[in-house]
Order: structure tokens, then C-alpha cells, then sequence
């Protein structure tokens, strides 16, 4: 199996005002983009062309929306990367950019 192209622990993933999880994990491997629980069942995994990813207007720099299958749920990522080493997960720009980069839209 490939190495993911991008993975985040401790990501809390919520669908409009629910909480699904609070220690989460986003992944994109193979062309799709999973959100799995902290036991590692899966919530929800859609191929990366047909995800959108983007910032929340109004809201802090750690959040990020991601629509899936008609679902949108607020991914809460950190605010900045963590140092090298250091646990938590990546910012939610980089996410952005990542889901962008394996859709084949990115810079």
C-alpha cells in the first residue's frame, strides 16, 4: 500500500452543530480522502475530485469545511504546523492545499 499524501490525528470532525469525534483522523490515500474515527472506523470517504475543500468564513484559522457525498462537515485542525517531532495535527491550510494537490487543482 502507498504512503498516504496526507494524514491528521486528533482532528475533531463534526457535522453541523454534532460532534462525530474529537480525536479524529483525516487521510488522503490512493485518490480518496477518509475521515475515520479514533478507533479507526470510518465516517465518511469520498475520491479527492469529488471533495471540496475550504475555510469557513468567520471562524478561526484552525477550522476547515470539507464536503463529502452531499455531507459537509467542520474539520478543527491545528492553527499552525506543529514542530517537527511535536504531536498534532497539521494546520487546516495545508489540508486545504493537500486535498487541492491530489485533485490535480492545486498550485
Amino acid at each position: 500500500m502507498a504512503e498516504p499524501e496526507f494524514t491528521a490525528n486528533g482532528v475533531r470532525i463534526g457535522k453541523r452543530l454534532r460532534s462525530l469525534t474529537r480525536a479524529g483522523q483525516v487521510r488522503i490515500s490512493g485518490g480518496r480522502l477518509e475521515l475515520l474515527t479514533s478507533y479507526g472506523s470510518e465516517i465518511d470517504s469520498a475520491p479527492v475530485q469529488a471533495v471540496r475543500a475550504s475555510r469557513p468564513w468567520f471562524a478561526p484559522e484552525d477550522r476547515a469545511l470539507a464536503d463529502l457525498n452531499g455531507n459537509r462537515y467542520l474539520l478543527k485542525l491545528g492553527e499552525h504546523d506543529p514542530a517537527p517531532g511535536e504531536p498534532g495535527p497539521p494546520a487546516a491550510r495545508r489540508f486545504i492545499e493537500a486535498v487541492r494537490k491530489a485533485a490535480g487543482r492545486g498550485r
